[in-house]
């Protein structure tokens, strides 16, 4: 399970920059971050490690912006709002799921529910 992201009053750690890789490297299914190159298992290792880090982080930031997204998108003060079926079609979500990211996206525009995720409690 991935770490939850921190507190607004912390700093956000930054992990390991996810480089763009060159288009002759991204087709070929076997290169990935370079790390095939990679023969020494402890820097094989740290670098496997940064890049989960990374990806963990930006999969959070991600579902948090998806959050604040479905948030907007069902504010009954909106003349264009969706309704939580209209927002779960169009994000590929059970009605349910859309639900609880609504009410996680309205926490986190009150500037709560930081570090949990959708349906979470504290």
């Amino acid at each position: 399970m991935a770490e939850p992201t921190p507190r607004r009053n912390e700093p956000r750690l930054r992990p390991a920059p996810l480089l763009f890789e060159p288009a002759e490297a991204a087709s070929d299914p076997e290169h990935f971050f370079d790390l095939e190159s990679i023969d020494d298992p402890r820097a094989l290792l740290a670098r496997a490690t940064e890049l989960t880090l990374a990806f963990r982080a930006a999969a959070d930031r991600a579902v948090e912006f998806q959050a604040m997204a479905a948030a907007q998108l069902a504010d009954p003060r909106r003349f264009d709002r969706l309704t939580t079926a209209d927002i779960a079609e169009r994000a590929e979500w059970t009605e349910d799921y859309a639900k609880k990211m609504v009410e996680f996206g309205r926490d986190l525009m009150r500037g709560g529910a930081e570090g949990r995720g959708p349906g979470e409690t504290e």
